[in-house]
């Protein structure tokens, strides 16, 4: 990689975000499938379609620059993912199962908005108003999605799970 310029840097970072969220197109019906929570299996069937517009919109991004699509292994995200992995194989309680999914989703989630925040200040201070416009959208919805997750847990799940540990 070689960065001489801050367009540099954003198209970078765009390929990643890319990559990361195609990651997650694939990882989410997994997470889906695993959860217990009937709100939480919603709550991953939502966030999944809203993932997928998320993509288009990366795929705007990359026409306002002038880049054809294609991404950068996201590295972070393929840890993020196979951390989600091992609480989707894990086995026990399904609500304390749930909490820890709520826990590693809420992890991709913050990756997500960091990243977000960062190629969304980039694109403003190049100028790239309709770029950045795009990447505040997206960056809501994952603050959003973060949110309703924190709700899911605190809701219910959380003391579902504790409730469940006592009794073991």
């Amino acid at each position: 990689m070689k960065f001489e310029t801050l367009e540099d840097l954003l198209i970078q970072e765009i390929k990643d975000l890319y990559d990361a969220e195609q990651q997650l197109v694939d990882a989410l019906p997994k997470m889906m499938e695993a959860a217990e929570n009937p709100q939480l299996q919603e709550a991953f069937r939502t966030h999944l379609r809203e993932t997928e517009q998320q993509v288009t919109r990366l795929e705007e991004v990359f026409e306002e620059l002038g880049v054809e699509p294609e991404g950068h292994t996201c590295k972070a995200m393929k840890g993020l993912i196979a951390e989600g992995q091992q609480m989707i194989k894990a086995k026990g309680d399904g609500d304390v199962r749930d909490a820890g999914l709520i826990g590693a989703a809420q992890r991709v989630e913050h990756y997500e908005i960091a990243a977000y925040g960062t190629a969304r200040t980039l694109a403003q201070r190049l100028g790239r108003s309709r770029a950045a416009e795009l990447l505040q959208t997206t960056l809501d919805e994952e603050g959003a999605t973060d949110k309703k997750l924190t709700a899911i847990a605190e809701g219910g799940i959380n003391q579902e799970a504790a409730e469940g540990s006592w009794q073991s």
